[in-house]
């Protein structure tokens, strides 16, 4: 039998490293590599599950937590001692870790890439005003373990890069690897519709729908978002103006997207933003935080507003509503930048990074 190079991909069901997971991984999987995802979290729903299949993946629950849902240090060590094993069992040549918490007591034999997605330290910085509380001390020494035992840290934008080298201490900053997606439009594109779009985790503070439910309010066009508003933990936040969508399927955000309604964010945290790709790529408006990472990857293809004025959002969302030839003139800037976030460069790039690792690994894909 052919020595085809094995890579084990951590994932979970909850944001947006399930859409980043799967898209690398079936690539991967079509350029010859044999891909296996490990879920943590929240089990698979079976659309998932069948994405996964169907993408040619094997696809393991793990049944535990990743740090930031874990109970306590125990229980995380757990997850990672599943990991190993996992590993181990399968013959891997590199473990692709998008949750670097996992490494912080367990060795793995495999080389391992390590993903600087989010943590708590950093959303938190972001979030809130206060020092870190004592009680989350643990996930945070987690993490820097867990960096500290990667052979490679990778981070999908330069702002967030430099806010995890600050937050870590780290000698050195992560590589830089933008995230990227393949768009989609089955069709031309459809008149933009006088509406007003957002998506992602609603219940997640670091995203500030709380504002957005305000934008709302002074927002004469519908304000829709979508996403789960109850966070996997419970609680979320009271939402009163939004017409919230609940959580929509794959195709049903893109059936929403080629609409081309001004898409929304308020976030006060997003290391990347793959939601804001895809509106892009949908050929939407932008109205987006003024915050490094947006500020990064759409200076200039995008209106900025401070993520606490919601008069201003309110503002911008308006001009773009009632000024035809801006809102054409911003999707259109938004498009062309979406091409710089493609699937094709970010999937080489992180070949290339993997060959660091584990030299001949691309030679041996079919």
């Amino acid at each position: 039998m052919p020595d085809i190079p094995k890579i084990l991909i951590t994932t979970d069901a909850v944001g947006g490293i399930w859409t980043y997971a799967l898209d690398l991984g079936r690539a991967l999987a079509q350029g010859g590599y044999a891909i296996h995802l490990a879920t943590v979290g929240p089990g698979l729903d079976e659309t998932r599950r069948k994405a996964a299949l169907d993408a040619g993946l094997v696809v393991t629950d793990l049944g535990h937590a990743p740090e930031w849902l874990a109970r306590d240090a125990a229980e995380l060590a757990q997850a990672g001692e599943a990991l190993a094993a996992l590993a181990r069992r399968e013959a891997v040549d590199l473990i692709h870790l998008n949750h670097p918490a996992l490494a912080a007591d367990v060795r793995f034999e495999p080389p391992v890439v390590a993903i600087c997605h989010s943590c708590t330290a950093t959303w938190w910085k972001a979030v809130k005003t206060t020092a870190l509380p004592d009680t989350m001390a643990w996930q945070k020494d987690a993490v820097a373990r867990g960096y500290k035992a990667a052979g490679l840290l990778v981070a999908p934008s330069r702002a967030f890069a430099e806010a995890t080298r600050s937050a870590y201490d780290l000698g050195a900053m992560p590589e830089v690897v933008h995230n990227g997606r393949a768009p989609v439009r089955d069709a031309p594109p459809d008149a933009a519709v006088e509406t007003v779009f957002t998506s992602g985790r609603l219940w997640d503070e670091g995203k500030n729908i709380a504002l957005l439910d305000r934008v709302a309010a002074l927002t004469t066009a519908p304000f829709r978002a979508a996403g789960p508003v109850e966070a996997p933990y419970g609680g979320g936040p009271e939402l009163r103006y939004l017409d919230l969508l609940g959580s929509l399927s794959e195709a049903e955000i893109r059936a929403v997207l080629a609409e081309r309604p001004v898409y929304v964010s308020a976030a006060r945290y997003e290391p990347f933003g793959l939601a804001v790709l895809e509106a892009a790529q949908a050929g939407c408006a932008l109205v987006l935080s003024d915050i490094p990472t947006f500020r990064e990857l759409w200076d200039d293809a995008a209106l900025f507003v401070d993520p606490d004025d919601a008069e201003a959002f309110a503002a911008a969302v308006g001009r773009l509503l009632s000024d035809e030839t801006l809102r054409a003139d911003m999707a259109n800037a938004a498009e062309n930048r979406a091409r710089v976030f493609g699937l094709d460069a970010f999937v080489a790039d992180m070949q290339g990074l993997y060959r660091t690792l584990v030299p001949g690994l691309a030679d041996r894909a079919a």
